[in-house]
Parts: structure tokens; sequence; C-alpha cells
């Protein structure tokens, strides 16, 4: 069963509690039977990792419509960026279109849903920053990251365990901020001895290879997005070696 439908179930709901449980469990209705012994985790490894995938995926969907509601007004740009974004299989449209609109009504709120997805992975981890690139894309949909909107984005990031550099360096790689910078892509500075840059360099092939994304979290749905983030920094990283001659 496609992530999307699992996020509807009753069982995911009463496994993840909080308030992503109780959104889940306010837009479910007749769907909670229908879902609730469906694709069970065979062990608590298994079970940890959907509850982290459907966490991960209701937390896109809620935080969205919440970053598309910062700027005081969700547009036909912003919700046809997360179609673009978000793959959701004909079948599952009404059931996420269910959860959209409850979240969407205010930005009140998402700070309680962005600390219970914090707690389910480690501070800064790469599946957290994949949720923050998603969110950057849908801010930018409509020509202009408004103000309030990079304000929601640096306050989620804050939650998420990234400090101002690493926010700074996610601006980057979405394209919002120096993105024809490569350093900045890679987070390190103009004068970082070749050694540093390999270090950091490999050091973000590694934890953002989409296989690990998955893994740790990320839902299979999402994995384009992962694989636009890999070539964004090995982009950055070939047009330095090239400028610095190194081999």
């Amino acid at each position: 069963m496609s992530i999307w439908g699992k996020i509807i179930g009753g069982a995911a709901g009463l496994a993840l509690g909080g308030p992503i449980g109780a959104m889940l469990g306010a837009t479910a209705g007749h769907a909670v039977d229908r879902f609730a012994s469906a694709d069970a985790p065979k062990d608590d490894k298994d079970e940890q990792a959907a509850t982290k995938k459907i966490a991960f995926t209701i937390g896109v969907v809620v935080l969205s419509a919440k970053m598309a509601k910062a700027d005081g007004v969700v547009t036909r740009d912003e919700i046809a960026a997360f179609r673009e974004v978000f793959h959701i299989p004909p079948e599952e449209v009404r059931n996420v279109g269910r959860v959209w609109d409850m979240a969407r009504r205010d930005v009140a709120g998402f700070e309680i849903y962005a600390q219970q997805i914090a707690r389910l992975f480690n501070p800064g981890s790469p599946v957290l920053e994949e949720l923050l690139l998603s969110l950057f894309h849908i801010a930018k949909a409509d020509g202009v990251i408004h103000q309030n909107e990079l304000a929601y984005l640096e306050r989620l990031a804050e939650i998420f365990g990234f400090d101002e550099t690493a926010f700074q360096r996610i601006r980057a790689v979405a394209g919002d901020k120096d993105a024809e910078d490569p350093y900045s892509v890679l987070g390190i500075a103009h004068d970082a001895e070749d050694a540093e840059v390999k270090r950091v360099y490999r050091t973000l092939i590694r934890e953002h290879h989409p296989d690990r994304l998955i893994a740790e979290g990320l839902p299979e749905e999402f994995v384009a997005a992962a694989t636009e983030k890999m070539a964004a920094i090995n982009a950055a990283y070939d047009r330095i070696t090239k400028q610095r001659g190194m081999s």
C-alpha cells in the first residue's frame, strides 16, 4: 500500500499519538477500519520505520498547508507546487485533501506538529532537511518567498535542530539565496582548505544518499527530490574542484 493510503489509517494515528495522530483521527472517518490492519509491521524495527515514514508524510501535508498560509493566502501556484513535488495517487487525493484543508485554515499550531516530527529523528537529520527543502519549493511557487514564509521556515529549521549556518546552506540548495555560489551550497567558507572541502562533500554525499534517507524514514515517494539534492551537491563540488584545480 502506498504511504499516502497509510497516513489516513486508524492504526497509524494510534501509533503516532499527539497532534499528528489527532489530525489523522479527525480526518479518517470510515477509513479507520479499512486501514487499521493493513500492512501491519512485522516487528518493532519495522514499526518504528513505518511510524517515521507516516509522520514525515503527514508532516509534509500539514506543514505545507500552513506554509502556504503563512503569507496570508494559499495560491493555486502553491497547491500546484505541492502536487508537483509530492505525487499523490488518484485514489488518495481526497484523503490528502481533507488533511490539507484542515491544516490550511490558519498558520497557528505548526510548531507542535514540527516538534512531534523532530522527536522521531536526530537533530539536523538529513530527512528533516529534505522536508525543509520541499517546503522551500512550495514557498517559491508564487515567485517570491514572503518574509513571513521565511520566518516560518527559519523557525522550523530551529525546531528540527539546524543552526543558522546550516539553514543558510539549505536556502542555497533550495535556490533561495546564494544558489550560484557552490561554497554556499556545501556550507563552507571560500577560504576553506582543500581537505575541508573534500571532507564536507563526502559527508554530505554519505548523509544525503537516497538509500540512506529511506532507511532513516524518508518515504519512497520522495526519492526524486532527494536525488535532485544530490545532484546539486555534486554540481557544487565539481565547480569548486575545477576552480581550484583539485584532483
